[in-house]
Formats: C-alpha cells, structure tokens, sequence
C-alpha cells in the first residue's frame, strides 16, 4: 500500500480515507474514487487491468510525473482516436 499510496500522492491526489498503513485506501479522482486495497494473492491472476485517468493537462502531469522520478513508459503523444496520453 505504501509504494501505491507514494505513487499517487506524486502524481498530485490526495488520499481522502487510508493511506500508506491501511489496508484500504481511497483517492479522489474528479467526481469519481479510486479504492485500493493491500491483500496477498492467494493465486496467480490471469488477467490484468489498468486505471485511466483523464486530466486537464496531459502534458502538465507528465511533466510533473518526470520531474517527480516517475518513468513513463513513453513519452506522451496523440492517439489515433484523438486523445492525448502517456502510460507510466
């Protein structure tokens, strides 16, 4: 929880309930809530999923993830459907 919980507070959102100890923490996202729970797995996933957050300023926040010793993926760009993003 403590790695999650120091990733997003760097990237600029603030815990509302939780936080690095806890075993539930949630973040507010704009009108919506990103929970995250700490927990062992009791047996190999098989799939994956991925959280997209859209922000007012693509390029602000991957600029501030960057200076913050965030690495991204790639560096941000224009998706063929039109949206401007970056993978961290």
């Amino acid at each position: 929880m403590a790695r999650s919980v120091k990733f997003y507070n760097t990237l600029g959102f603030s815990a509302r309930k939780g936080g690095a100890d806890a075993q539930f923490t949630t973040f507010d996202l704009g009108t919506t809530s990103l929970n995250l729970i700490c927990g062992e797995m009791s047996e190999r996933t098989k799939w994956w999923g991925r959280v997209i957050i859209h922000v007012a300023d693509v390029d602000a926040l991957y600029a501030l993830a960057t200076l913050m010793g965030l690495k991204p993926h790639a560096p941000q760009a224009d998706a063929p459907w039109g949206e401007r993003n970056f993978h961290i």
